[in-house]
């Protein structure tokens, strides 16, 4: 960004300069603006959409109108009164993402930072959760149409110095509507449902700062709601498409809902230090103890099922439970470095939490020729879930150009929990991790041109708390940066990761391959023209035994997905005098193709223009198609043109 002094107007006042006064140079330095900044404002049109709305709101859910697409504003206050700099950003008001970003910083005083990030999340897609999607129905039984909103701001008391108080508070928010199942013995009835939550957290402490040492202590808390109502006064037949023992089940009228109250205080501390040259530590203790709290209660009317022949009429829920989770978790490092070439890191870490929890549940069943039915069940859960972790790395620098490391990691860990519904000795099931991983790389320097870094790790573990956590394990990563001439960088990663499981009745096998090539060049330091892009080859694929109910008969899940995702882009720079923005043409895009067990299509390329009208002022003008298809999914496909006009105003 170009600043605004005086001296571009030195030319146009000489005129009127005598020539005696021209050569006397003012005393006073040319003061730096006090603000600048740029502001792009634009309005969207969309053309009609072709296909499916809800996919393309699913996916892209932008529409027409006004937008502040980006704001970059900073002021300096010479005189340091209220604050040396004040800096706001914000991008995509309007839309359904967009952020802003506000500091105030006074030198050795304080310094004020504040985010906020407003998202519409909007998930419809017609193939998600819909068990009814073979006979034709488009309508998902998970769906959402929401806001999040998410905010967080911190001020800190004399910055830079040796004690550093703050305090900071964050809240993370959502509501909205959405579809979900009101779920039944033999049947599952989708229905409307609000949403709303949120989740605050306070904090306060001080930062110690020292040549040798820093330490963090830090006290805070959090409060957390949850509520959820389900409701609905029309007859839904459900998921179920026949009859049970000749009867209809269904549901008439339905109000449900639920409200979780949470809150917790957390203890935190931190210690870095230095005590020799030849040594650094580092510790974390962190303690919490949250207590939540859960009321539900729910009135039904309809033709239900109880057991395996008995129907009922009307149901009515009330039950009431609490879980406290005392949470205990540290870690502790030490660096030592014994040799100039060589440095030892040692680390261990442990998780511990203990989740003790009650519930009462009330239940009336409701006959048409029977007397009425009350239950009453109240049950007392316990989680006990301990980890921990050991990691030894060993850096040895070979040469000034290579450097080898190598390590060895331990997890371990025990878990007690109540017996699944399947258990029949009803008795607590433990758990057990034990997991060793050994790990090898290098990173070698062949010039000032070319680097290559690797990263290896094999596992081998004799227990896993999951059907999927990682068990018997190979990761690979590789990272190549070649900068072949000053104008050209050119780049490649390749990750590889191969899991596998072989206890029976899980023999879970899942590999995921990835490879991208990249490359950038700015021939001239990017001064007329530019060009980037990338190519990305992925593969996943994945294994697993299952239980399909209703009769827990074996099966064998698979998928498959295969993609390749190209990306493009290339700024050509006009030549242009005296203008604080530079004419530029850009065009490029990217797709993303993939076969297997969801073949997908997407394609958005793009096109812009940006063409300076004053010192201060720009027009520009952007195209854009987006394009999904699926050819499983065809009826999810969509297809639309967007276009943007707007000013760019720069001080």
């Amino acid at each position: 960004m170009k600043r605004l002094t005086l001296i571009p107007l030195l030319p146009l006042l000489a005129p009127l300069v005598p020539a005696q006064e021209q050569k006397a140079e003012s005393p006073a330095p040319v003061q730096e603006q006090a603000a600048s900044g740029t502001l792009d404002v634009g309005y969207r049109w969309v053309s009609d959409v072709g296909g499916n709305w809800s996919a393309y709101r699913s996916v892209v859910n932008l529409n027409d109108g006004f937008r502040v697409l980006g704001l970059d504003f900073q002021v300096r206050d010479s005189k340091k009164k209220l604050f040396d700099t004040l800096t706001l950003f914000a991008n995509n008001w309007g839309d359904p993402y967009n952020v802003s970003r506000l500091e105030a910083e006074r030198s050795g005083a304080y310094r004020l930072t504040f985010d906020y990030r407003n998202i519409a999340y909007y998930n419809f897609l017609p193939s998600f959760a819909n068990p009814l999607l073979g006979q034709g129905n488009l309508i998902s039984q998970r769906s959402f149409d929401m806001r999040r909103r998410l905010w967080n701001s911190e001020l800190e008391l004399r910055p830079g110095k040796r004690v550093i108080p703050y305090i900071g508070f964050s809240r993370d928010s959502g509501f909205g509507t959405g579809i979900t199942p009101f779920v039944a013995t033999a049947n599952e009835y989708p229905v409307a449902t609000d949403l709303d939550d949120q989740t605050n957290y306070y904090r306060g402490g001080v930062r110690l700062e020292f040549n040798r040492w820093h330490a963090t202590l830090e006290q805070g808390g959090t409060t957390f709601k949850d509520d959820q109502r389900v409701f609905t006064n029309d007859r839904n037949l459900g998921n179920r498409g026949v009859p049970l023992l000749g009867q209809t089940l269904v549901l008439d009228r339905v109000n449900e809902a639920y409200g979780i109250r949470g809150r917790s205080v957390f203890s935190r501390g931190l210690l870095t230090a230095a005590p020799a040259k030849w040594v650094n530590l580092y510790g974390q203790f962190r303690f919490s103890q949250p207590r939540t709290d859960v009321r539900h209660s729910a009135d039904a009317q309809g033709l239900f099922v109880l057991g395996a022949t008995r129907f009922f009429n009307g149901q009515q829920i009330l039950n009431s439970g609490g879980a406290k989770q005392p949470h205990t978790s540290g870690n502790f490092s030490v660096e030592l470095r014994p040799h100039a070439r060589v440095r030892v890191v040692e680390s261990i870490m442990t998780d511990r939490l203990h989740n003790g929890s009650s519930l009462l549940l009330t239940e009336q069943f409701l006959f048409a020729a029977a007397p009425n039915e009350t239950r009453t069940l109240f049950s007392a859960d316990r989680l006990a879930l301990n980890y921990n972790r050991q990691q030894a790395d060993l850096f040895v620098d070979v040469t000034s150009r290579l450097t080898l490391r190598g390590g060895h990691r331990y997890e371990w860990g025990d878990s007690t929990f109540r017996p699944a519904t399947l258990n029949p000795s009803g008795l607590p099931e433990n758990g057990e991790l034990k997991r060793n991983v050994g790990m090898f790389g290098f990173n070698y320097r062949a010039t000032q041109r070319l680097s290559v870094n690797t990263d290896y790790e094999g596992a081998s573990a004799g227990s896993t708390y999951f059907r999927t956590s990682l068990h018997n394990y190979h990761r690979f990563r590789a990272r190549v940066r070649f900068q072949a001439r000053t104008s050209l960088q050119v780049a490649a990663n390749l990750h590889l990761l191969d899991n596998e499981n072989p206890a029976t009745g899980i023999e879970y096998d899942a590999r995921n391959l990835a490879g991208t090539l990249s490359f950038q060049w700015n021939p001239a330091n990017n001064k007329r023209v530019s060009l980037l892009g990338d190519y990305t080859y992925s593969s996943y694929r994945s294994d697993i035994m299952f239980l399909l109910p209703p009769f827990y008969t074996p099966a064998e899940s698979r998928y498959r997905d295969n993609g390749h995702s190209i990306t493009g882009l290339m700024e050509v720079n006009l030549p242009a005098a005296g203008a604080a923005v530079t004419p530029k043409i850009s065009v490029g895009g990217s797709m993303f193709t993939s076969s297997g067990s969801r073949p997908t299509d997407y394609y958005q390329p793009f096109g812009r223009f940006l063409l300076p009208l004053h010192r201060n002022v720009a027009c520009y003008a952007e195209w854009r198609w987006f394009g999904l298809s699926q050819a499983a999914y065809v009826f999810e496909g969509f297809r639309t043109h967007h276009t943007i006009v707007g000013l760019r105003l720069s001080l």
